[in-house]
């Protein structure tokens, strides 16, 4: 300004002075001098002050109005460092050595005291700086000067002390005050809220009276006191240039306490959504405390009629009933922005924390999963729950420990639970990667993937599914309910609601893989996201088969409607031609329970029984197409002679009607229901045909040698020890070593106190279950792959080492011939750790190579 260049003290004037003037201004300084110490001490009466403004005015006169200016600043400096902040921060001197729990009470009233005394302090301090802005005002109408620069000139001086005034506190603040002012803000909020509380409470026992809602701040009468005072310190610490450390105390203690109530409102539970209460304790509690705290700072709020343009997720609806509505002012309008994305980040990372176990909980903690999804549209930290919840899975869930069941079961979920959250499925495929990854190294996964989606318990764990219902149908109805909400809806409508929807268009998230397409034409296919971890569907396709057939040959009835609905299912993913193979596995069924029909009808004509003959009504078949059929485990067995007679007649009835087409009997598959009668029991056993055949013979012989028996039933003395082991832990056989150590005698048991039951019952019956019908694909795989192993030895001789990629391209080069190579990299990964397995070759860094 140029006021300010005018007022410049000019020291050079001092020679063009007289004698008389320096004798003039020298006086006119002394007094000066003393009158300022005795005005700012307090001890001069009214004299003083008229003396100071005529020392001030002769000062002035020669242009040494600066001199006046920061003299008296520098004075009143030293004054408030000695008395006034000094004395400030000796009230808190004992509690520099306490922690905020035990401060106590009295903090509170040192407070209020220690900012009350100041402030009297800074007020009187500013009394005195009036008087020399009065006489330097009065010297200056005096010389008929602008009035604006004197204006100007106050509002700098006073500028200027309270600039002093904050600095010279600011330089000797101890360390422990902001805490202490927290610490205050955060117990005068805390019994803010339990009267809030408590007024919650009266209006809910009060509810359906009337109550006149006339003013909008009748509601605060409770707490009008307690918001007074906390407005009283907040403004004290303004006055002394605090303003931004107030304003950080009590907004940590705002925050802190939402933190709080965040987390006592969201706890464990995930079947309850907490959103609602959030923002209800928002709107009741903080900002009725900010409005209020505001309104007596000077912040205003004005009343309109119109809503307020500005929207917010966690504002509420008005009151029907209210005839005009409050626009928050530009101050209330920031802290609620502030406290909704602070509510929204906190219950987000409590819901990513604990993510794991809601998805394990998953549907019945869908609301925990809608809130999270409100909370990342509103934050965008979408990355935060990738990269946590990819560490929550690598450290519980993909570990040796968890069952292949689980981590399928708990993928299911996962995918389920992300798709309500990100529909387009951009963060699930993050997520589910490393899930994949590892289920790809497990030899069961595929086994697992197909009992899962066939077996009737709705992709759950836990068998919570509907009654009958398969993941697989579950995944249909799914898919079916997507398409009918599907992307695709443009095609059905009219132009306008084409724009429509063109107009709620959104660019994919930068974290998208382009090669998935864009997210508008991008569904979550569960179903395809399983089969992804296998790699084809052929592989799921075989397993399946494999289940079927077994399935099947187990079965004691023709009743296949679960299978056909399954296989429909599948049809309808992997198409017909993939499914043609089992269509006709069933077909067999249903063609055997026709034939299986006519034959014994016509058997109802035929002759009578013969002794020891069996009736053909006891005998059900199963027909197979073989060619159809995966390759069915086939054991020696000779049956007992009634057994054998009733399968010759029944095949060549079987002839007569289906002639030319001949029976060739698998006499070790299916059942067979047997009741054995001993002198004090009877007992009822459904066993397969080897057993029957083992323990039949004992009807002519009570005991038999393993070697004359194995030799009896055409069975392998191996496999024969380990089958009559199941009889022997029935308490039917009891076991004993012959005259030959290498032979073992079987004795039927007749009475139940002889029996000696084997201790380890559910032990050998368990291992009869392992006992399978069907080769395993992993047999089959074997048996397929082992035209190639000679080549394979061969690669490996030639080059010493090499990778499983470059092994794989080798075979589709060079295997063209029939059979031509046409395997996967999965299968031939699975067939190259068997040969490893069996000390064949061995797997050094990533290479293959011929075992030394």
């Amino acid at each position: 300004m140029e006021f300010l260049g005018s007022s410049e003290c000019n020291l050079g004037i001092l020679e063009t002075l007289s004698d008389d003037a320096i004798q003039e201004i020298t006086e006119s300084y002394d007094g000066f001098f003393t009158s300022v110490e005795s005005l700012i001490a307090g001890t001069g009466d009214s004299s003083v002050e008229e003396q100071f403004v005529s020392h001030v005015s002769s000062l002035c006169k020669y242009g040494l109005d600066s001199l006046v200016r920061d003299h008296f600043l520098r004075s009143l400096e030293q004054a408030f460092e000695k008395n006034g902040a000094s004395r400030f921060w000796q009230h808190f001197d004992a509690y520099s050595e306490k922690k905020h729990p035990i401060y106590g009470e009295e903090i509170q009233e040192v407070l209020c005291k220690a900012l009350e005394e100041i402030s009297v302090e800074k007020q009187y301090h500013e009394k005195c700086l009036s008087i020399v802005v009065h006489a330097l005002q009065s010297f200056k109408e005096q010389s008929s000067e602008d009035r604006q620069n004197s204006d100007a000139e106050r509002v700098q001086l006073f500028s200027r002390f309270r600039s002093m005034l904050s600095s010279t506190l600011m330089s000797t603040l101890p360390q422990h005050f902001p805490e202490i002012l927290h610490w205050y803000f955060k117990e005068k909020l805390e019994e803010l809220s339990a009267i809030m509380d408590e007024d919650d409470i009266e209006e809910l026992e009060n509810d359906g009276m009337d109550v006149d809602e006339g003013d909008p701040q009748g509601k605060f009468s409770r707490h009008d006191g307690l918001v007074k005072n906390i407005g009283k310190v907040v403004r004290d610490l303004r006055s002394i240039g605090f303003t931004s450390m107030a304003e950080n105390a009590y907004a940590s203690a705002i925050f802190l306490l939402l933190k709080a109530k965040v987390h006592d409102l969201a706890g464990d539970d995930y079947r309850t959504s907490v959103l609602g209460s959030i923002k209800e304790w928002i709107q009741t509690v903080p900002l009725q405390f900010l409005n209020a705290l505001l309104s007596y700072l000077g912040d205003s709020v004005s009343y309109v009629t119109t809503l307020s343009g500005l929207k917010s997720p966690l504002a509420c609806c008005p009151s029907p009933s209210s005839s005009r509505v409050v626009t928050p002012s530009e101050g209330i309008v920031r802290w609620k922005l502030r406290l909704e994305y602070f509510a929204y980040e906190t219950l987000q990372d409590l819901r990513i924390a604990k993510l794991f176990e809601i998805i394990v909980d998953y549907p019945e903690s869908s609301p925990a999963i809608e809130d999270l999804k409100q909370c990342l549209e509103y934050t965008g930290q979408h990355s935060k729950l990738v990269e946590s919840f990819i560490s929550s899975l690598k450290y519980r869930l993909l570990t040796a420990g968890a069952s292949t069941n689980d981590i399928l079961h708990q993928y299911v979920s996962t995918i389920k639970a992300l798709r309500a959250i990100d529909p387009a499925g951009v963060f699930l495929e993050a997520v589910g990667e490393p899930i994949r990854d590892y289920l790809r190294g497990r030899k069961d996964t595929i086994k697992c993937i197909v009992t899962m989606l066939t077996d009737g318990s709705g992709g759950n764990a836990n068998g919570s599914g509907n009654p009958g219902d398969s993941l697989l149908e579950e995944l249909m109805r799914d898919e079916e309910s997507q398409e009918n909400v599907g992307f695709d809806d443009d095609f059905h409508t009219d132009d306008k609601q084409a724009w429509i929807n063109a107009s709620r268009w959104e660019p994919d998230p930068v974290e998208a893989d382009p090669l998935k397409g864009s997210l508008s034409q991008r569904k979550v296919d569960i179903l395809g996201m399983l089969v992804d971890i296998i790699g084809s569907k052929e592989q799921l396709v075989n397993e399946y088969r494999v289940m079927l057939a077994e399935k099947l040959l187990n079965k004691t009835d023709y009743d296949i409607d679960t299978e056909i609905r399954t296989v429909e299912l599948l049809k309808i993913h992997f198409g017909e031609a993939s499914m043609q193979r089992c269509e006709i596995m069933l077909n067999d069924l249903i063609d055997s329970k026709r034939v299986n029909t006519n034959i014994k009808k016509a058997s109802q004509t035929g002759t009578e029984l013969g002794e020891g003959e069996l009736s053909i009504d006891t005998l059900t078949s199963t027909i197979l197409s073989t060619n159809f059929w995966p390759p069915i485990q086939d054991e020696p067995l000779e049956l007992p002679g009634p057994v054998d007679k009733l399968l010759s007649d029944y095949a060549n009835r079987y002839h007569q009607i289906k002639t030319p087409r001949k029976l060739l009997w698998k006499k070790n598959l299916g059942t067979v229901k047997l009741e054995l009668q001993f002198e004090d029991r009877a007992m009822q056993f459904t066993v397969s045909p080897t057993h029957a055949a083992i323990i039949m013979q004992f009807q002519e012989k009570k005991s038999w040698t393993s070697i004359d028996l194995a030799a009896v039933t055409g069975i392998p003395i191996d496999a024969l020890n380990r089958r009559v082991n199941f009889w022997i832990s029935k308490g039917v056989l009891r076991e004993s070593t012959g005259t030959d150590s290498n032979t073992n005698v079987y004795t039927l048991v007749e009475s139940i106190a002889d029996s000696g039951k084997n201790e380890s019952e559910e032990l050998l019956a368990g291992d009869e279950e392992s006992e399978r019908s069907i080769a395993s694909v992993e047999d089959q795989l074997r048996k397929e792959m082992t035209i190639y192993e000679k080549f394979i030895m061969g690669m490996l001789t030639n080059f010493g080492t090499m990778a499983l990629e470059r092994i794989h391209n080798t075979l589709k080069m060079f295997c063209v011939a029939d059979p031509s190579y046409d395997k996967s990299l999965q299968q031939l990964q699975s067939f190259l750790s068997g040969l490893v397995s069996e000390e064949k070759l061995e797997f050094r860094d990533g290479m293959y190579l011929l075992k030394k």
